[in-house]
C-alpha cells in the first residue's frame, strides 16, 4: 500500500467529513472508495468504446432480418 499527499479545499473536506461519518467510514475509505469508483467509470466507458469499435451494423442487421418474425414472449411485451 502507498501513500499519497492529498490536498484538499476545506470546503470540500468538512463535506467528506460530514458523509464519511455518516456512512460509518474512515475518510480515508471514502477517498480510496471515490477514487476506485472513478477509475471503474472510465474504466467501463473505454470497454464499451472498443466494443463499439468492433461493432458491424451490417451484421447486426442481417441477423436481425434471419431472426424468426414471431411475437414476444410473455412478459416481453412492449408498454
Amino acid at each position: 500500500m502507498s501513500n499519497y499527499a492529498l490536498r484538499v479545499p476545506e470546503s470540500l473536506l468538512a463535506y467528506v467529513r460530514q458523509v464519511a461519518e455518516e456512512e460509518h467510514v474512515s475518510m480515508n475509505q471514502f477517498f480510496v472508495t471515490a477514487i476506485a469508483e472513478k477509475v471503474s467509470a472510465l474504466k467501463t466507458e473505454v470497454y464499451f468504446r472498443e466494443r463499439q469499435a468492433r461493432g458491424d451494423i451490417a451484421a447486426l442487421d442481417d441477423w436481425l432480418a434471419a431472426s424468426p418474425d414471431k411475437p414476444p414472449l410473455k412478459g416481453d411485451e412492449e408498454g
